[in-house]
């Protein structure tokens, strides 16, 4: 995956005190590039007049540049804005620096002022996805979203197989989801998973692994042979077909023709920063690839599964899929076959306590949505099969069901240990869709 690239010119006026602007521009752009999870692009000299704007603008598409930080350093024509908005269509964060100490005369920089103006004529011409920040760093959180925009709209997706049985919810209008992020499908048979030739070293290390991994006593020898055999398979045929993200139907079919489920494989290769998503989960697969790119290295695709009104707390479970980094460290992290007649193979433990959060990208009635809820997993008892989180959210658990059902989000949600509200707040403006969290009413 690509990094994403972001633009900056600097705005002024020469009737301000533009030549300290233009150092203070300098030296908070210099820090700003110390973050090279990013490429940044930055215009050269200070943007005064229209003609200078329309230079700048020729820079940044020429860069190809995902997004554009226009930085007010202090007041200026508002031409310059509406010139780089029309001639890049990329999104836009309007960020002004703090005022200057008073000397005994008139305003130094008047920046802000400027972030009124442009937002003013932006959102008058028709722009109403900019982002406004006023301070002197930048704001990390457009930096997440852009990052999570890139993430999506240049995703590499596999669909094995089909939506699980039944799952019509989690189904996607594939040209719809082209409109929305870019993203084209590649569909595979599930044969092309499981189907290839592995190494014999290969899948003896990948075994040895398993082994110091987990407690494997719940599990026959051949269940260990055919998951250590199924790692190397799983890991080979996504970087042979360049896949960011797999979305697998993992039952009922998988199981029975290969001989055992998927899921303690997607654990170990999700530890490994690979992204899998369960039960053919498309819409799920890309919320994995957004959650990464907000910091997540090892999100967890997870079933908001059971609720406790009275205690306040929800259960996010799955069928043994986490990744087994996220173990806590407590309870006996195992392998269980407990579904599929046996031939389940499922990790099996309590996931680790801290501050989380949840997000999805879902679609319903034409329109896609971004949900977002925070809270913090908290220590639990291992007293059931499959991988899983106590959970008490920022909200009562009764809210958040009631946000969740009645507006029709999907069963699946995708769990990390990052926060990232603001970034998640300016994705879905920027891509002009509907957010749903917990302001949201119902």
């Amino acid at each position: 995956m690509r990094k994403a690239r972001i633009g900056v010119v600097c705005l002024c006026r020469k009737t301000f005190d533009y030549i300290t602007a233009w150092k203070l521009f300098q030296e908070r752009i210099e820090e700003t590039k110390k973050d090279d999870s990013v490429e940044w692009e930055v215009f050269s000299k200070p943007v005064y007049e229209p003609l200078e704007g329309e230079e700048a603008a020729s820079f940044l598409l020429e860069s190809k540049v995902d997004a554009v930080v226009l930085v007010s350093a202090t007041f200026h024509l508002g031409h310059l804005a509406l010139i780089i908005d029309k001639r890049v269509n990329k999104p836009i964060l309007l960020w002004g620096f703090n005022e200057l100490p008073y000397d005994g005369g008139k305003i130094r920089l008047n920046a802000v002022c400027g972030v009124n103006l442009n937002a003013s004529n932006l959102y008058k011409s028709g722009n109403t996805t900019y982002i406004v920040h006023v301070g002197d760093e930048i704001d990390k959180d457009f930096i997440l979203a852009i990052k999570m925009k890139v993430a999506i709209e240049n995703a590499s997706i596999g669909l094995i197989g089909y939506r699980a049985q039944g799952f019509f919810n989690v189904g996607v209008d594939e040209l719809h989801l082209f409109h929305e992020t870019g993203t084209l499908i590649s569909h595979y048979e599930l044969s092309a998973l499981f189907g290839g030739e592995a190494k014999e070293e290969d899948i003896q290390r990948e075994k040895a692994f398993v082994l110091k991994t987990f407690d494997t006593s719940k599990v026959n020898e051949q269940q260990v042979n055919l998951l250590a055999k199924l790692i190397v398979l799983a890991s080979d045929f996504m970087l042979k077909e360049k896949l960011d993200v797999i979305a697998i139907r993992c039952w009922p079919e998988f199981a029975k023709t290969y001989g055992i489920s998927p899921c303690a494989m997607m654990s170990v290769l999700q530890s490994r920063g690979m992204l899998l998503a369960c039960e053919g989960d498309v819409e799920a697969a890309l919320s994995m690839l957004a959650v990464k790119a907000g910091g997540e290295k090892t999100p967890f695709m997870a079933d908001l599964s059971q609720v406790n009104y009275q205690e306040n707390y929800a259960l996010l479970w799955h069928d043994g899929v986490a990744p087994c980094n996220l173990w806590d460290g407590k309870c006996v992290r195992g392998l269980e076959t407990y579904f599929a007649g046996g031939r389940g193979v499922t990790a099996d433990f309590v996931l680790k306590e801290g501050k989380m959060s949840i997000m999805r990208i879902d679609t319903a009635l034409g329109k896609t949505r971004l949900f977002y809820a925070e809270g913090e997993a908290v220590p639990m008892k291992k007293e059931l099969a499959g991988t899983y989180a106590k959970v008490i959210f920022d909200i009562p658990v009764d809210k958040l069901i009631d946000i969740v059902t009645y507006t029709g989000v999907a069963h699946h949600v995708i769990m990390g240990y990052t926060q990232y509200r603001k970034a998640v707040h300016y994705l879905a403006r920027i891509k002009g869709w509907e957010l749903i969290d917990e302001n949201t009413k119902v």
